[in-house]
């Protein structure tokens, strides 16, 4: 994610309010056990206590699919969906839950049968007729409906499911995907996609992933996509509207690049064509582009304030594309996060920096290479002149307001962080630690303190003080 200054300064997304919910850790065995299994038989989590934002995400099962289904009348705001979710119990399971915001749900059905369901907040509980045995596979197929709602950002605006004058956009983090479909709302849930997307003839409906195709009927056009990596779920996306849309090949895998018709040719334009180049530039330091398809999005909603690095799509604000340069680095920043944030996804909130830092110092090293300040400029400018809040937050621990008061820590800091370590240990050896923690990593999730081991381990050294410093020291360190 990215906010408006791009240059030396970073974005501020406020974190979504930890919801309150009940009723859903009892231990309770409502339908007790399957034939042929014996007792114990549990309700999972209703969280998956993450030290941030305990309630997101749910126990008890991982998902391995969403298969999502939805039609939107922008003329109406009205959204109909079928979720079909495939998921593996990791308990004995009784009950569980999907986090969705709002939204009415119309039937649950696990494994054909028609299930019991209930909404604690923006909880939907699911007691399914039997109970799931460990390691079970399972599909829960949801039936949902109404006029979604967007969720406050402060600062940059809302976030979620947002109603536009020509269509929708869905964004956000750490929380949007449960304002559009019952989902896993956690990064360490990762599961693979198929988003179809129906919509009234004219307009366009874009997602992650790799297209599918279209079919038109009755006045509608339905759109398909599919993000086969597997993906957290606050990196899924929808955008409908009227975009002029670009669809061409890049190293023999699709790129769709699309840009609203209500902004004039021109920066935008200019900067989403160098996607490819740019992602070339960053494979080249990281190691092989890590999904099937590359491109971008650029709406007109100046009420969404940042961008963000929407898997295989980022989706970015039309207040970056006020020059070349400032364009083509955002676009550096969004595509170094499909290596840092989305195939290496975080483990838990708190290890965002593994996200921003990694991104921001993409963003100095396309700075570089494109003609402008050197790396080493530009961290030495910016460490003689930032305020001293960025020094009193760790980013290895920013706290829940993590793109508030944390933010200038987890973007700038987080970058200077990678810095200082690529002086101690030299380019060669930095660069192959960025590379074989991608390959390594690929397609899971990671903690800040997996990071220290493996940049220790390539090195052959121990790093403790740079990174106790760094990271979590709240004074500032000496110039590396």
């Amino acid at each position: 994610m990215l906010g408006m200054n791009v240059r030396g300064a970073i974005a501020a997304v406020v974190a979504a309010t930890v919801m309150a919910v009940a009723g859903c850790t009892d231990g309770s065995d409502r339908q007790g056990s399957p034939s042929g299994t014996g007792g114990g038989f549990q309700a999972g989590a209703a969280g998956v206590g993450d030290p941030y934002y305990p309630a997101l995400g749910n126990g008890g099962y991982d998902v391995i699919s969403y298969d999502l289904r939805i039609r939107y009348d922008p003329g109406t705001d009205r959204l109909t969906g079928e979720a079909t979710i495939t998921a593996r119990a990791t308990q004995n399971l009784s009950r569980f839950n999907l986090d969705l915001s709002g939204l009415e749900v119309e039937s649950v059905r696990v494994d054909g049968v028609d299930a019991a369901h209930e909404r604690v907040q923006d909880e939907l509980l699911v007691t399914p007729a039997t109970g799931l045995a460990d390691g079970s596979e399972f599909t829960v197929d949801v039936r949902y409906a109404g006029m979604p709602a967007s969720v406050s950002g402060a600062g940059l605006g809302s976030e979620g499911f947002i109603h536009t004058e020509d269509g929708a956009i869905a964004i956000g983090e750490p929380k949007s995907a449960s304002t559009w479909f019952p989902v896993n709302d956690h990064p360490s849930d990762k599961a693979t996609y198929t988003i179809a997307i129906t919509v009234p003839d004219g307009l366009v409906a874009l997602s992650n992933g790799a297209p599918e195709g279209t079919t038109a009927t009755d006045g509608w056009t339905t759109w398909r996509w599919a993000e086969r990596s597997p993906m957290a779920s606050y990196l899924a996306t929808v955008v409908i509207g009227e975009y002029r849309v670009t669809s061409t090949t890049h190293n023999g895998k699709p790129m769709v690049t699309a840009i609203a018709e209500s902004l004039p040719e021109g920066t935008a334009d200019r900067a989403l064509a160098r996607t490819g180049e740019i992602a070339d530039f960053l494979a080249e330091r990281f190691g092989p582009y890590p999904f099937e398809a590359y491109g971008g999005i650029v709406h007109n909603q100046r009420q969404v304030g940042f961008a963000l690095e929407n898997q295989a799509r980022p989706v970015y604000s039309p207040g970056f594309f006020t020059d070349d340069v400032r364009g083509t680095g955002v676009v550096a920043h969004e595509i170094a996060h499909q290596w840092f944030g989305n195939s290496v996804s975080v483990k838990h909130w708190k290890d965002i920096w593994l996200n921003e830092g990694f991104a921001q110092y993409a963003q100095w090293l396309w700075t570089e290479h494109s003609g402008g300040v050197p790396v080493e400029q530009q961290v030495e400018r910016i460490y003689s002149s930032a305020a001293q809040q960025m020094w009193s937050v760790p980013p290895g621990d920013p706290g829940p307001d993590m793109f508030t008061r944390g933010g200038w820590a987890i973007y700038q800091r987080g970058g200077m962080t990678l810095h200082a370590l690529r002086t101690a240990v030299g380019d060669d050896t930095f660069f192959r630690i960025l590379r074989t923690w991608a390959e390594e990593k690929r397609d899971g999730n990671a903690t800040t303190e997996e990071f220290i081991a493996h940049a220790e381990r390539v090195s052959g050294r121990s790093l403790d003080s740079l990174f106790d410093a760094w990271l979590f020291g709240t004074t500032k360190p000496p110039w590396p």
